[in-house]
């Protein structure tokens, strides 16, 4: 039996994961679940799934989830350090970082610190401190699996080929809601129109993220740091259907691409079963019936988010920290009516240029980096 620790077992993912565990339970046994505040589903998660330990991050709803959970062994935790260090409460093989934002940093080095297994949707964990992540590694047993779809697709077609082969990598992308539309028709979408992706069933932050293609632009620092390679390797192409996940281009000039139907839980299962492929009953992609599959060029000019997380990505040091920090608080902002659609990049690239730069920054000054690209980011959106 696999243990595994669930960070954000509430979220669109960690429900996902649990959904693929219970179809797999003779495999994985659940031992640790965290939420951040949605205690009732942690409640029934706990009494599904009977772990050692459960963390709830707000310490507002402790008792009220003492209350609803059934197993008087199971142990109650709270608080952002008990989630931090949350392989010291019982055995773990294996953790899922569902965590959302830059939350699922400590938590990660926690786990390559006790050469505990990760299985990282956490894609912010790798923007803001991937090179730091990349030399813990180094010193770790820990494997790092990654779950996003994109990600997980190209980790499947490197798979027993060599990185010195590596061309281009090409990341895919729906194009979210907003693909084919200008900067006049975004001065005036709200975020309903945002919210409303056309393939994913997503929470909000990512689903925000992808509107505006910044979830592109994160998941392409993730993939630099990843599979350590230079940002010139990398490509973005538009993909609408979501049925070609992501493609690897070798020096030969063959490209390798993983396919499936657009779901979550088939990169969620891939982690959690690696190296060992799981049979299911999720549906097969038909290719005879299902129509075409088109490709697009990415407008770097509309959605320049996507630039910016290029140009950050070749610069590194603290320029990814400075950009997902601002990036958290303006889709905070405009989520609630704060800030327009199109403030956020405006703010986001007012953020990158007056932040210090630091070229090789430990966690500590990214620790700090984060702090102040949010108050001045913060203070930006009040003035709106």
């Amino acid at each position: 039996m696999k243990k595994i620790a669930i960070l954000g077992s509430t979220g669109s993912i960690g429900t996902q994961t649990l959904e693929v565990i219970n179809n797999n339970k003779n495999i994985f046994k659940v031992e640790l679940l965290t939420a951040n505040s949605n205690f009732k589903l942690l409640a029934n998660q706990a009494n599904k799934f009977n772990p050692k330990v459960v963390i709830i991050n707000d310490v507002t709803w402790v008792d009220e989830l003492s209350k609803l959970i059934k197993n008087p062994k199971i142990e109650i935790l709270h608080g952002t350090e008990s989630l931090n260090n949350f392989s010291k409460y019982c055995d773990i093989d294996l953790v899922v970082t569902a965590v959302v934002g830059k939350s699922g940093l400590l938590p990660t080095v926690n786990a390559i610190n006790n050469n505990v297994d990760i299985a990282l949707a956490n894609k912010e964990t790798l923007v803001v401190a991937g090179r730091q992540i990349l030399d813990l590694l180094k010193k770790s047993k820990s494997k790092l699996l990654p779950v996003d779809s994109e990600h997980s697709a190209i980790f499947q077609c490197l798979n027993g080929e060599k990185k010195s082969n590596l061309e281009k990598i090409i990341l895919t992308a729906s194009g979210g809601p907003f693909r084919g539309k200008d900067l006049n028709f975004l001065k005036s979408v709200n975020k309903e129109n945002a919210l409303n992706h056309p393939n994913w069933e997503m929470g909000k932050k990512i689903s925000i993220d992808s509107s505006s293609l910044m979830n592109k632009g994160l998941e392409v620092i993730e993939a630099k740091f990843l599979f350590d390679v230079d940002i010139k390797d990398i490509d973005v192409i538009i993909h609408p259907e979501s049925i070609i996940h992501s493609m690897v281009q070798f020096n030969d000039g063959s490209i390798i691409a993983q396919l499936g139907e657009p779901d979550m839980r088939l990169p969620i299962q891939y982690a959690l079963g690696y190296p060992e492929r799981l049979n299911n009953s999720y549906k097969r992609y038909d290719f005879i019936n299902s129509g075409s599959l088109n490709f697009e060029k990415p407008c770097y000019k509309t959605f320049n988010n996507l630039k910016l997380a290029f140009d950050a990505a070749e610069k590194e040091g603290n320029s990814p920290c400075i950009l997902n920090a601002a990036n958290e608080v303006v889709v905070s902002a405009f989520l609630e009516d704060k800030i327009k659609f199109l403030d956020m990049t405006y703010i986001i690239e007012e953020s990158l240029n007056k932040i210090s730069y630091i070229a090789n920054p430990n966690l500590d000054q990214l620790i700090e980096t984060d702090r102040l690209t949010r108050e001045y980011t913060q203070e930006k959106i009040n003035k709106y």
